[in-house]
């Protein structure tokens, strides 16, 4: 039976990881999360991707430990294309991912939330990082990701301590973008897809793009690897009749309410 869901809506492909009782991920099922995400990334009618789990518990309690414990697992760090759960180390993925988190998103599933491009959670969700106190490294993008989207000492605090961040803590400190009833996640979740999917799709892309690739650069580093023509896909979209027209409309004051 498959551990991942899709449905396509529209320009939204919807990716529901389903592997009761906790959705947890082992290899195969993050093989099966990557094979989505290269759908989306390659099929030109995909605009957004909502990733959500089954059931109201549990969004994801990360790597199945269990089946590691029992000889199952690869203990190695290979999880296979696209890294752990088949996103953390995707890194040519331009299209936006929002994740609607439904529950506890505990070590790994913290991490692949955290690789997801904007959060909708649940009000009574909860996201922690237990991995040190089971003498495990958060390396699948806690440590890396973390101190990039809070202040160095809240991030520290949850990679070396294993505090719950609470959703409306998470909005807070700026890491959710909307809390929200559990029966009103998926209807959240899917207007902001909607109305990502209803944009250009070369703009959304480029935008994405620079905001990615330029988080390792300065400011003056990105400015000037776009005017080289280092990102492809705002390169492209610079190109598209739709930036110029876009470009006029704006100009015109047209489309601005």
């Amino acid at each position: 039976m498959a551990a991942v869901r899709t449905e396509v809506r529209g320009g939204v492909l919807e990716v529901v990881l389903d592997r009761p009782k906790a959705n947890a991920i082992d290899r195969a099922t993050g093989i099966e999360l990557h094979e989505a995400f290269v759908r989306l990334r390659d099929d030109d009618d995909l605009r957004v991707a909502i990733l959500t789990g089954a059931g109201e518990r549990f969004f994801s309690a990360g790597w199945d430990l269990k089946a590691a414990a029992a000889g199952e697992e690869d203990t190695s760090t290979d999880f296979g294309p696209g890294g752990f759960a088949g996103l953390t180390e995707m890194f040519d993925l331009d299209k936006p991912v929002v994740a609607a988190v439904n529950g506890l998103a505990a070590g790994g599933g913290f991490e692949l939330v955290l690789a997801c491009d904007l959060i909708v959670a649940a009000d009574h969700a909860e996201l922690f990082l237990p991995e040190l106190s089971l003498g495990i490294v958060p390396d699948a993008g806690g440590a890396q990701r973390l101190p990039r989207r809070l202040p160095w000492f809240l991030a520290m605090e949850l990679l070396l301590t294993s505090r719950r961040l609470g959703a409306a803590e998470a909005q807070r400190r700026g890491l959710a973008c909307l809390v929200v009833p559990a029966a009103e996640l998926m209807d959240e979740a899917r207007r902001i897809a909607d109305h990502i999917a209803g944009c250009p799709p070369l703009a959304v892309q480029a935008t994405k793009e620079i905001a990615r690739r330029g988080e390792g650069l300065s400011v003056e580093e990105t400015f000037a690897a776009m005017a080289a023509g280092s990102f492809p896909a705002y390169s492209r979209a610079m190109a598209t009749p739709e930036f110029l027209e876009g470009a006029r409309a704006f100009a015109e004051g047209r489309g601005s309410e």
